[in-house]
């Protein structure tokens, strides 16, 4: 079901709980809202939609469009697929480079450091765990929505 986003900045900084297999709904739900707004967001978190689980999901593939703006995750980006992480945590992380990143919850850009290169560890809607590696738009991607389950707003 497409939820409505969530732009409370008191709600965002906090920090979200690991999640259950009873959460997988919320992941539906990431994934129904992404795509009804996909002309502006790459990736949500699940305190985006107003639910505080450690819970995202980020669309994986081509980096940003010719003509976006290619300032970080909004907007103006294009993937082939998106994908659902739950309790995602990144293991690792090198290369720390600065950027400008905008959010769906949030007006504007603002500054960020994020790393080139990431490994994440996170489970999937069958709760099987996988650890991946993740390089240059989408690592971005997956930085700045870890971000919101730590309750940090850019």
């Amino acid at each position: 079901m497409v939820k409505p986003i969530v732009r409370d900045t008191f709600f965002l900084s906090q920090k979200s709980e690991p999640a259950a297999r009873g959460d997988l709904q919320v992941g539906q739900d990431l994934m129904d809202t992404l795509q009804a707004n996909r002309d502006r967001c790459v990736g949500m978190a699940a305190n985006m939609i107003g639910v505080k689980k450690r819970i995202i999901i980020v669309n994986i593939g081509f980096g940003p469009v010719p003509g976006g703006n290619g300032r970080g995750p909004l907007p103006g980006a294009a993937g082939l697929f998106n994908i659902v992480m739950y309790n995602p945590v990144i293991v690792h992380k090198d290369t720390p480079y600065e950027t400008e990143e905008g959010c769906l919850s949030l007006d504007g850009v603002r500054r960020a450091t994020r790393y080139q290169n990431i490994e994440v560890e996170y489970l999937d809607a069958d709760w099987k765990k996988h650890r991946q590696k993740y390089s240059g738009w989408t690592a971005q991607i997956i930085q700045h929505e870890a971000d919101h389950l730590e309750g940090r707003i850019i």
